[in-house]
């Protein structure tokens, strides 16, 4: 018996089920296989352009992310740091096998946390309602709530030219009954793809032929609670592919899975296949490689910008054409893996079934990709299947306060057609939405939900302390206004001390103050929107005002608010005026 059962033990399962154990429920959580739990069978780093800022949000909100990369980061550097600092993005090179120790320490030291290896085979519920999980060997686990984070494993397919196999990713086991559960509770189920490089031999590259890429000095740590230093202990490589990669991968195009036809699901976007790459962009002579470690002195390396999905000796001949990787030994070929996932519109915006009480979705299985996309969304769900299990009101973030509500909005309101990644072009309010303010944000939430300590609510009160008192000096000093001039920096007059942390704060909030003023009117307005909530029964479809297409949406996604409604596809202005008056008359009536 548990109050929770968490399905998958990836970032998102981990980050769920230390979640829900942390707000006090009895948690279990099943994983395929021990060996993967918290595995990064993908690229070897946490972060990136908007990723790093929803790491920083899963750390404001006291999850585990943040804290385990800072444990084992190799190398440092903030991204975008030549624009603006609403884009600017923290990415660590991580131990990808010292990461997974130290995230299974973590989960089996968790109390009210119990970590199982069995695969789930069936969801099961009672009077419309989550009641258990069964197993593929016959056992029923009776619970309360249900988080499905299953990533890439559900029918899970491996391709590698005219190759093809049920596996999970890195040759793991697929879990092969779960989908079809899925589908009796009543889901839609997609095929989406994803790949990943070849892994080579280190001691086969020739790194003199290739560019060093050092980390930032001194590093940055992705969580607010990382005091000690932090140390860049390994460089990448740079190197660039070039008319004889592109040929040969030209000249063996009819045997690439990609264009054959032998791949059915939808592939990601902003990630592309080196063949997709040739010839998508077939006026570009090179694209960027970048080799990176898998660990501190362990013997492979990553093959960043060079995923395929081609036959094995296209992959040999076509890899030992860049330079540096002349004689390189391909430890690991490079594969494309197709997977189940729901269509996301089926969800609530608290990542709950909109049918079926009691049971969240969270990670890949929700039709998105990445680590911190997955991480970020098990806490998220975590937190409302706690607060189901409590009896009490479900825990929402919107899109003006954290990058988690936009990607979760977009999902559940517009839902998504390709492997979802988050971006700071998605947030509308990312000057507000900074990662350097996710603390700020979102910690006073996580402290009263029991996810944030003491001494983390401490820490940012603290913070917000020294940033009011550094802006009021810098005003009374008359140092504001020359710090608004493009190109300063904030510099301190002698004997005034003050964190790191509130320097930062004062300098942006100064600096940026009229373009954050614009920010928080737009964000009152949008408010307004998000505060007028539509009852759950509402019958859309007797308004004779809304035009046929806007009932058929707004039946069947059910917004909770004006704004939901207005960002549903289908939905017109004019429909949403339509609302906002019967919205108005509705109110009036119950008064």
């Amino acid at each position: 018996m548990a109050d929770i059962v968490v399905i998958g033990a990836g970032h998102a399962g981990c980050e769920a089920a230390l979640c829900a154990a942390r707000m006090g429920l009895d948690t279990l959580l099943l994983t395929l296989n021990l060996e993967s739990v918290a595995l990064m069978p993908c690229n070897p780093s946490i972060g990136g352009t908007g990723k790093g800022h929803l790491v920083r949000e899963v750390d404001a909100l006291g999850g585990e992310m943040g804290l385990a990369a800072d444990d084992v980061t190799l190398q440092s550097r903030m991204l975008n740091t030549g624009k603006g600092p609403a884009v600017h993005s923290l990415r660590v090179q991580a131990d990808k096998r010292v990461y997974q120790l130290r995230m299974l320490n973590t989960l089996f030291a968790q109390e009210k946390l119990t970590l199982r290896q069995g695969e789930a085979s069936e969801i099961l519920t009672k009077n419309g309602a989550v009641c258990g999980v069964k197993t593929l060997t016959g056992d029923v686990i009776p619970c309360r709530a249900v988080v499905v984070c299953t990533g890439v494993y559900l029918k899970s397919r491996i391709i590698i030219g005219e190759a093809e196999w049920e596996a999970g990713p890195q040759g793991l086991m697929p879990a092969t009954r779960l989908s079809q559960s899925l589908l009796d509770l009543g889901f839609t189920l997609r095929r989406f793809k994803t790949g990943t490089p070849a892994r080579v031999a280190e001691n086969s590259i020739d790194f003199s032929k290739m560019t060093p890429q050092h980390g930032d000095e001194p590093p940055t740590p992705f969580s607010f609670m990382t005091d000690r230093p932090l140390e860049n202990k390994i460089d990448c490589y740079l190197t660039w592919t070039n008319e004889q990669t592109h040929e040969i991968i030209r000249q063996n195009l009819h045997r690439a899975p990609m264009f054959t036809g032998a791949i059915n699901g939808t592939g990601a976007r902003y990630c592309p296949s080196i063949e997709t790459k040739v010839t998508r962009f077939a006026d570009k002579d090179r694209h960027q490689i970048f080799l990176e470690p898998e660990g501190m002195g362990y013997p492979e390396w990553y093959v960043q910008g060079m995923s395929s999905s081609m036959p094995e000796d296209v992959q040999w001949d076509m890899y030992r054409t860049i330079p540096g990787l002349e004689h390189c030994v391909l430890t690991r070929l490079a594969y494309a893996i197709e997977y189940d996932c729901i269509d996301p519109l089926s969800l609530t915006p608290h990542l709950g079934a909109r049918e079926i009480p009691g049971l969240y979705l969270a990670g890949q299985v929700n039709g998105t990709s990445g680590y911190e996309e997955a991480a970020a969304q098990g806490i998220y769900a975590a937190i409302n299947a706690a607060l189901y299990c409590k009896n009490e009101a479900p825990f929402l973030l919107t899109r003006d306060q954290a990058y988690i509500g936009v990607m979760v909005d977009d999902l559940t309101t517009k839902g998504t057609d390709e492997p979802y990644r988050m971006m700071t072009s998605r947030a509308e309010h990312r000057l507000f939405l900074r990662q350097d303010n996710a603390d700020l944000r979102l910690t006073e939430r996580a402290h009263k939900l029991g996810l944030a300590s003491d001494e983390r609510m401490r820490r940012t009160e603290q913070k917000e302390r020294e940033t009011a008192e550094l802006i009021r000096r810098l005003e009374n000093a008359g140092l504001a206004k020359p710090l608004r001039q493009p190109g300063a920096a904030l510099t301190l007059p002698e004997g005034w001390e003050y964190s790191a942390g509130a320097k930062e704060q004062a300098e942006i909030q100064v600096k940026y103050e009229g373009y954050l003023q614009k920010e928080m009117a737009q964000i009152r307005q949008a408010r307004a929107m998000e505060e007028a909530l539509i009852p759950p029964d509402t019958d859309y479809l007797s308004m004779d005002a809304l035009r046929l297409e806007a009932r058929q949406k707004l039946d069947a996604q059910r917004p909770v608010s004006l704004g939901q409604a207005s960002r549903i596809p289908g939905v017109s202005p004019a429909d949403v005026a339509v609302l906002m008056v019967w919205l108005k008359r509705q109110n009036s009536q119950e008064k």
